[in-house]
């Protein structure tokens, strides 16, 4: 009976992983056939189990971050805290961005601006994969339905939310590229509006009714995205016509 258990068990847990790959896998095959833009796939596939390798990166942060705010403020409410949210909205930025930076900048397949675009969501729905499961595994034990129905939520909703962030980072990143003095201040500011950006989606979810934060948080994402459609193509008409080395 036990042997039974543990086999049933880890059947379990292989398909929670297996089924929280799904939306991120989605969306970067959209992703990639709508840019229709070449870049090797060995490449991709890298940065994409980066971005899952580094994501314990930000849970460390944020752990360590209620950690020091519970030391110093015994009884502090994490949980609704908007400097949290906006902690955890940066660090997972930061992070996201740190496995770009440190497989592509420097390597002889970033030939232009638009790429860095392209790698940034890719390294995103690498982090949003692994959250994905993370939170599949949390919720498990409150049944099947109510983890398909989180996870169909998040298909939609979270890890959208992680490529349109990083894809905003990725285009001021690009910016850059043409003005060299300023490349810092493009990238870091990049960062500020894609954490802002992330805040604000979280905080509508949690300080609206459950109806009223679903349909404010969706036209955020559809704003986000048809902006981010925008800035992508004019990146990519600039690189077409003049590319700064």
């Amino acid at each position: 009976m036990g042997r039974q258990k543990i086999a049933y068990t880890r059947i379990v847990a292989f398909v929670l992983i297996l089924v929280g790959f799904i939306p991120s896998l989605v969306w970067l095959h959209f992703y990639l056939r709508k840019v229709n833009h070449p870049e090797p796939r060995k490449l991709l596939l890298e940065v994409f189990f980066f971005g899952i390798l580094l994501a314990p990166l930000a849970v460390a942060a944020q752990w360590l971050f209620a950690y020091i705010v519970s030391q110093f403020a015994p009884g502090f409410d994490i949980g609704s805290s908007s400097t949290f949210f906006l902690w955890s909205a940066f660090v997972e930025e930061v992070v996201k961005l740190i496995a770009v930076y440190y497989l592509v900048v420097h390597h002889a397949e970033f030939s232009e601006p638009v790429d860095i675009m392209i790698y940034m969501v890719t390294a995103s729905l690498g982090f949003a994969a692994l959250e994905n499961i993370l939170v599949l595994f949390k919720n498990i034990p409150d049944g099947v339905s109510i983890t398909m129905q989180i996870l169909l939520f998040r298909t939609v909703g979270a890890t959208l939310l992680h490529a349109l962030s990083s894809a905003l980072v990725g285009y001021f990143f690009a910016l850059g590229w043409y003005y060299h003095h300023h490349s810092r201040k493009f990238l870091w500011f990049g960062v500020g509006i894609a954490t802002l950006f992330h805040f604000t989606f979280n905080t509508l979810l949690l300080n609206f009714t459950a109806l009223g934060g679903l349909m404010t948080s969706s036209i955020l994402l559809l704003g986000v995205l048809f902006l981010v459609s925008v800035l992508f193509h004019r990146v990519q008409e600039r690189s077409q016509t003049k590319f700064m080395v």
